[in-house]
């Protein structure tokens, strides 16, 4: 481990009108103890860091939330549509699921990322919080869709963040991202743009088409989505930029 000093820890806090008991965070790149590439608060247990300096991370971030670090529930994400009840029992195991909701006080749900998009939800009565990991693929297979339903709460009751994701103007994809999307929901189209890409391709916008999708559900509160984590090197870790890299958390959680 360097000597130098870790920088100081950064977050982000959310700008949302969510109910006093509901607490959220984002993390950036700053305030942990992991050296390049990861430097330096990678919370991703699954990218070729030292597994010592992703638990020494963990602790920070449970610290910073003035959580303990068995609160957090940490999902094997797969970029799939499964969403884990962490409402009651332990939370013991790693479930393979792309989000997750608890109606209990002090569990975490936490998402991690480093360019898909990571949407926080809650409900305006502050009973229960969610948490969805929608990149394209799990955003188009129905990702938030499952995990309001398994809320079991109108979506016009709910609230939603949208945090760190890649931007409109650096996610290039192939006509068959458009055509998936565009397949369920012929608005979708507005989210693309085939200006400055290549041949055939097209720029999107992920927060644009969760907006829609989270819209249908009838959720109208919809907060974030000013973010890029390509374009912002200095807070956010990006795949699409740097390849090997960490990860960033989104945590949500109930007081």
């Amino acid at each position: 481990m360097s000597s130098e000093a870790a920088p100081l820890l950064t977050l982000i806090h959310p700008g949302w009108s969510a109910p006093a008991n509901i607490r959220a965070v984002c993390t950036t790149r700053a305030g942990g103890v992991s050296q390049p590439p990861w430097a330096s608060l990678n919370l991703g247990g699954h990218v070729g860091d030292e597994l010592g300096h992703v638990r020494k991370n963990r602790m920070i971030l449970a610290d910073a939330c003035g959580l303990q670090p068995g609160a957090f529930g940490w999902l094997s994400q797969v970029h799939g549509t499964n969403v884990a009840d962490l409402s009651v029992g332990d939370i013991t195991g790693i479930p393979e699921a792309d989000a997750s909701f608890t109606r209990a006080i002090g569990r975490a749900c936490v998402i991690l990322t480093a360019d898909c998009l990571p949407v926080i939800l809650c409900d305006r009565n502050g009973t229960t919080v969610a948490s969805a990991h929608a990149g394209w693929r799990s955003l188009c297979s129905g990702v938030l869709e499952n995990l309001v339903a398994s809320m079991g709460l109108p979506g016009n009751t709910l609230m939603a963040w949208l945090g760190p994701a890649i931007g409109p103007k650096a996610f290039e994809v192939g006509p068959e991202v458009r055509a998936a999307f565009i397949a369920q929901d012929p608005q979708a189209t507005t989210a693309f743009s085939p200006l400055g890409v290549r041949e055939g391709h097209y720029m999107a916008d992920i927060y644009s088409l969760a907006r829609l999708r989270l819209e249908a559900l009838g959720v109208e509160n919809i907060s974030g989505g000013d973010f890029c984590t390509v374009a912002d090197s200095h807070r956010f870790y990006s795949y699409r930029r740097d390849g090997q890299t960490g990860r960033m958390a989104t945590v949500i959680w109930k007081t």
